[in-house]
């Protein structure tokens, strides 16, 4: 598993708007994992109608353990095709 976050070397800087997060993680073939419930469902919305793709997008649940988190992510990972949330947007947990 390789994990980027927002603000590292190579990666947008934090408060890069959500429309130029969707271009990189198109671009870099990686799943967005975001807490952000307001803005990134719309935006995603638009990304798809302009004919672009993402390779998902899971959204945190703030009620989830950071340990309940990383299970589920982890399972996501070891059980899940690379496709399978191909322009999907997803709330944790899956089950």
């Amino acid at each position: 598993m390789v994990v980027w976050r927002v603000g590292m070397v190579g990666v947008p800087p934090r408060g890069t708007p959500d429309p130029a997060i969707l271009d990189w993680c198109e671009k870099h073939a990686f799943i967005l994992v975001t807490n952000n419930r307001a803005s990134m469902p719309p935006h995603l919305t638009d990304h798809l109608a302009q004919g672009r793709h993402i390779p998902g997008i899971l959204v945190l649940n703030d009620k989830m353990s950071v340990n309940e988190t990383l299970e589920e992510l982890l399972l996501i990972w070891v059980a899940s095709t690379e496709s399978e949330y191909a322009d999907k947007l997803l709330y944790l947990p899956l089950r």
